[in-house]
């Protein structure tokens, strides 16, 4: 592993605004293990290292490959895109972190029956979304609304709200959040 690992994370780190102990909370790597790393105490598997990432959220080629200070692309391409999703459902985050950034935008994938939980979301800021394909049902505030390809939403996120494929088949949305939520 490159001996420059430990102060790119820190770097990362504090670009996306995480103290060490939020991002071991996030990643499920203790504290002092990323402490560790940081300092060049230790140099992490890439397991590891991996499972770091995944809670800013950034993957390995991007974090081996964005220098300090280097500026963020402009045009990402289909396989650019960050998997920051899980399970059922697919989040691709367009750009390699949140940092800085006042709009974070999402091409969600559900698979049939999939949804956001029982516990609906809420979090400051605005959200809007455009649905591609499927069938998307959308709670806000405990009503429920039914969307189609080229329906589109748009909410304070702060009203509880929570999503689910309601159809047979992939539900794809675009969406944007502002500020981005983590």
């Amino acid at each position: 592993m490159n001996p420059d690992v430990g102060p790119r994370l820190r770097e990362v780190r504090e670009r996306s605004g995480l103290s060490q102990r939020a991002l071991a909370k996030r990643s499920g790597i203790s504290n002092a293990t990323i402490s560790l790393i940081e300092s060049r105490k230790l140099n992490p598997s890439v397991a590891v290292l991996k499972r770091i990432l995944d809670g800013i959220p950034m993957d390995l080629s991007a974090f081996f490959a964005a220098e300090a200070g280097d500026p963020e692309p402009v045009v990402y391409r289909s396989d650019e895109l960050i998997e920051i999703g899980r399970g059922k459902i697919s989040y691709r985050q367009v750009g390699r972190e949140l940092a800085g950034r006042s709009v974070q935008i999402l091409h969600e994938r559900y698979a049939p029956g999939a949804d956001t939980g029982k516990v609906a979301l809420h979090h400051s800021g605005q959200e809007g979304g455009v649905v591609i394909r499927g069938r998307l049902e959308l709670t806000v505030d405990g009503r429920r609304y039914a969307l189609g390809p080229g329906d589109a939403y748009y909410f304070e996120s702060s009203r509880p709200h929570r999503f689910r494929n309601s159809g047979s088949e992939e539900c794809e949305i675009v969406t944007a959040c502002s500020p981005p939520s983590v």
